[in-house]
């Protein structure tokens, strides 16, 4: 592949970890605003070369970085807006709900062990207690002269860990008008419970919402399943995909007359993975409840799903331990061997993967994936078409200054893994780490936004820069 090589032209900086970038043309307007949402519950965009705030929900987040060491996953994860936004001022939040943390589902952190069969069968109970926290999805309104305004609660769920939540987790298809919402499998490690492979299960779900459906519901029920949803909101809801561990966002490339999704899903210990599928037969919520009240499982040809627990990315699960003999090499034992078999004919195979290991000279050990867009503008002109995503750190880099990375690659249309090539940034972040935490677009796809953090943890306030990627 093509070498490229970018500049990072800093826009804003000293801002809170910025967790979604994109851009609306607010009513009234006639400029494309870049707008930034924080973890910690801000939201300002751009306007006349400064920082301006659109919405201040801090009081509303679940305190943050207390149970973790300051890191945490938590807190202001999705905005979206309508695509009507310009006429109706309608746009969307998902969240993290102040006054919702809980004890968490399993005391410890989790791991399975192949030899103890009661690790890979572990239920989630006493739902009722025993979680970490509840997320929000809502929908609100910029009314004219006025301030942003909740209208409505569309979901609450339960969460069973404080991590996989999603992050950039709004977005609305241009395909069907539908807000989509990624969910994440819960949380700990290896998804103890398999919630993403449970249809039932709204953990480890592609979502869409129809919003246009007005339920007449104010205070939804805070769930976890599907079935204990009012059959109003039932009505509004279908299953894209399933088998999702952790996503950051799906971005949708026009391809002729039809449309590319692209899926970054997080890994575990081995690998992080880009996705991409055109075709897909969602599966209406009602229609799930409704063949389980049938004991029969509903028709999954076309249903997207990307085999996680039993794979992550192109590579079953797998566990790590060092070698006890030799502390250079690793030992790698299958996870979850007949879910890997029961899922490998079902499920999408990656469109690329980068390891966190790699000795090849030219690749890069990664982290974890923390964003996904394609790029359809001339301005980097080796890009045009391609699909850019970010890693949050290289793993080869111990000590800090820790840098992230972007990288690229094509779209494939024989379905066939693709490889990729990292992209070459110049910027002189000096003896600041540089967390790459967020990428983002503008309504065109013309232009790329990079948000970047000083420090993993969420309390080291005002640490974060958001660049333009520029030739």
């Amino acid at each position: 592949m093509i070498n490229v090589k970018v500049s990072l032209r800093p826009i804003i900086s000293k801002l809170n970890l910025p967790t979604v970038l994109k851009t609306a043309i607010l009513p009234g307007d006639t400029i494309e605003r870049l707008f930034i949402a924080t973890q910690v519950g801000e939201i300002f965009y751009i306007g006349n070369g400064s920082l301006r705030s659109f919405l201040d929900i801090r009081p509303r987040i679940i305190k943050l970085g207390g149970s973790n060491g300051g890191y945490d996953e938590r807190g202001l994860l999705g905005l979206a807006f309508h695509p009507e936004f310009y006429y109706n001022g309608l746009f969307y939040l998902h969240y993290s709900v102040a006054g919702t943390q809980g004890p968490g589902a399993l005391p410890g952190h989790f791991k399975p062990n192949p030899c103890d069969p009661s690790t890979l069968n572990q239920k989630w109970i006493n739902r009722e207690t025993q979680y970490d926290h509840i997320d929000t999805v809502e929908e609100w309104i910029l009314q004219s002269n006025s301030q942003p305004q909740k209208r409505r609660t569309l979901l609450n769920l339960k969460r069973p860990f404080l991590n996989h939540n999603g992050v950039n987790s709004l977005n609305f298809s241009p395909e069907t008008g539908k807000l989509v919402l990624t969910t994440g499998d819960g949380g700990s490690g290896y998804d103890p419970f398999n919630l993403s492979q449970d249809i039932m299960e709204i953990a480890g779900k592609i979502i869409e919402i129809d919003v246009g459906k007005n339920t007449f519901i104010n205070n939804p029920p805070v769930v976890t399943r599907f079935n204990e949803l009012p059959v109003p909101i039932q009505e509004t809801l279908t299953v894209i995909a399933k088998g999702v561990r952790n996503i950051t966002g799906v971005s949708f490339q026009r391809f002729h007359n039809q449309y590319i999704k692209y899926v970054g899903n997080v890994g575990q210990d081995l690998v992080e993975s880009v996705f991409s599928f055109v075709h897909y037969k969602p599966i209406p919520v009602t229609q799930l409840i409704q063949t389980s009240l049938m004991k029969s499982e509903p028709d999954q040809d076309g249903f997207i799903n990307f085999g996680w627990r039993g794979w992550e990315g192109a590579f079953p699960t797998s566990i790590i331990r060092g070698c006890p003999k030799n502390q250079t090499l690793d030992e790698k034992t299958i996870a979850y061997y007949n879910e890997a078999i029961t899922t490998s004919i079902r499920r999408l195979q990656p469109l690329t993967s980068y390891f966190h290991k790699d000795p090849r000279p030219d690749k890069f050990g990664g982290t974890s994936l923390t964003g996904v867009q394609a790029y359809m503008g001339n301005g980097i002109p080796n890009l045009a078409g391609s699909v850019v995503f970010t890693d949050l750190a290289r793993n080869e880099e111990t000590k800090p200054p820790v840098r992230g990375v972007l990288a690229y690659t094509k779209v494939r249309t024989d379905g066939k893994l693709n490889d990729f090539s990292v992209i070459k940034t110049e910027y002189n972040f000096g003896t600041q780490s540089a967390y790459y935490v967020s990428l983002g677009t503008n309504l065109d796809q013309t232009r790329l936004y990079l948000g970047v953090y000083g420090s993993m943890i969420v309390t080291d306030f005002n640490q974060g820069t958001v660049f333009e990627i520029v030739p």
